[in-house]
């Protein structure tokens, strides 16, 4: 999705059209946002086009152009649709780890509800105001805690990179085709517990244990370490 000549940058959301498109749909920059979210979990990254887009909403593919400068601005878009399901109702709690954790299995499972859109968009920085409401609620709950500015800072740089580390991770195994994902999961049972103990005796020794903690997503663990490391950094 490139500019067209000449196409002057335009703030998001200033300009609306007002008239129906061909097929009555009234064009917005909800509608498109959301039509691409569902393109992309039904197509992948090829889905971000002027075309598929149009014919998706029935309307002229410049059309576009009006609501998004490029495909690059469409992906920040996305990317800051994706913060705002994760938020959305989110209200913290009086106990930080109580909300920190909220705010990251809410992560976690909006990105794994549309995996394609999150591998998309995960890694960009939208600076628009959803994003920018979920930095301040983070940071404001560990301020809270008690933790200083710079602390506070540091705290939430790890706590939301692990969360969406993890979100991108385990959308990625959950995008596969089945095939691929069952073999993947079987794995576990059917190489590595079976490699001989004399050659692998580590393997061998935990192959139970990889079997049952492999084939399940890591992110929920990992948080309560890194709540757990945050806490013993509280000050006294």
């Amino acid at each position: 999705m490139s500019q067209p000549p000449r196409e002057p940058a335009r703030v998001i959301g200033t300009r609306r059209r007002r008239r129906p498109t061909k097929s009555g749909t009234v064009l917005s920059h909800e509608l498109i946002v959301a039509t691409a979210i569902r393109l992309l979990g039904q197509h992948g990254t090829e889905a971000l086009s002027v075309r598929r887009l149009g014919a998706a909403l029935g309307a002229d593919p410049s059309s576009l152009y009006r609501y998004f400068r490029n495909a690059d601005d469409l992906v920040l878009a996305v990317a800051d649709e994706l913060i705002r399901r994760s938020l959305a109702d989110f209200e913290p709690s009086a106990d930080w780890r109580a909300s920190l954790r909220d705010i990251g299995h809410r992560i976690h499972a909006t990105y794994l509800a549309h995996p394609q859109a999150a591998a998309l968009s995960a890694s960009r920085v939208t600076r628009r105001p959803n994003e920018v409401r979920a930095v301040e609620t983070g940071l404001g709950v560990l301020l809270s805690a008690g933790f200083p500015p710079r602390e506070a800072a540091r705290h939430y740089h790890s706590f939301i990179d692990l969360s969406l580390g993890y979100a991108v991770l385990d959308a990625a195994a959950f995008a596969l085709p089945h095939p691929s994902a069952e073999a993947d999961q079987r794995a576990w049972h059917a190489t590595y517990a079976r490699l001989p103990a004399d050659r692998y005796p580590n393997i061998t020794a935990c192959a139970d244990a990889l079997a049952e903690t492999m084939t399940r997503s890591a992110y929920p663990a990992a948080l309560e370490l890194l709540l757990d490391g945050i806490a013993a950094r509280l000050p006294r």
